[in-house]
Order: C-alpha cells, then sequence, then structure tokens
C-alpha cells in the first residue's frame, strides 16, 4: 500500500517524531518526507488487509500528530527502482540498469 500521511502540525518535533516511527516500523518499507498535499509519504506491507488494519490502528490512529492519512492499494507494480541515470563529463549518460554502460544522452539514442 502507498500512503500519504499529514501531519496535525509541521513542526520540527512533530517531523522528527514521526520520522524516528516510520524508521522502526517493520511493516513500513519506504517513508519519504515530501512537498504537496501530504507531509509523508509512505510505502507499507501486510500480508492481509486485517494486518493493515492493525497496522493503522496502532501507527495511526493512536498517535495525535496524525491529522489524516489516505491508502492506496497497489494494484500492480508497473515499474519500481531508484536508479538515477548519472551524466558524464564527456555528455553521456550512465544507466545503472545497463550495468554502468554508457549510453548517448540524446532523446532519440
Amino acid at each position: 500500500m502507498l500512503v500519504l500521511v499529514t501531519l496535525e502540525r509541521e513542526r520540527s518535533d512533530i517531523i522528527d517524531r514521526f520520522k524516528k516511527a516510520i524508521r522502526s516500523s517493520v511493516e513500513v518499507v519506504n517513508g519519504f518526507y515530501v512537498t504537496g498535499d501530504a507531509d509523508f509519504v509512505m510505502y507499507v506491507t501486510a500480508p492481509t488487509m486485517e494486518d493493515y488494519e492493525e497496522f493503522t490502528r496502532r501507527f495511526f490512529y493512536v498517535n495525535p500528530d496524525i491529522k489524516s492519512f489516505k491508502t492506496m492499494v497497489v494494484l500492480d507494480r508497473v515499474k519500481a527502482g531508484f536508479a538515477v541515470p548519472v551524466e558524464t563529463p564527456s555528455g553521456n549518460r550512465l544507466h545503472p540498469d545497463a550495468g554502468g554502460v554508457s549510453r548517448s544522452s540524446s532523446l532519440s539514442g
């Protein structure tokens, strides 16, 4: 599941506490402090929806710093990864998914 979390207030102590909670939770695979409509985006795993409901009760409902959260169930993982192409001084890009093989940085190539 992807979960968008909005905090009650944006204060550094509240943000730091929530970051610590994310780091200590085994159900949270990835957590991101973001800009926009939500304060955090989390990738959460649970074997069943009942397990996820239990997680929400433990993680969200007892936390007074949470204003709201919105769950999006992932139907299909179309692409996953965090590899970032790196521009070399020669203008070529190194693509981590290609084992560091240099490819032209042009859109056509």
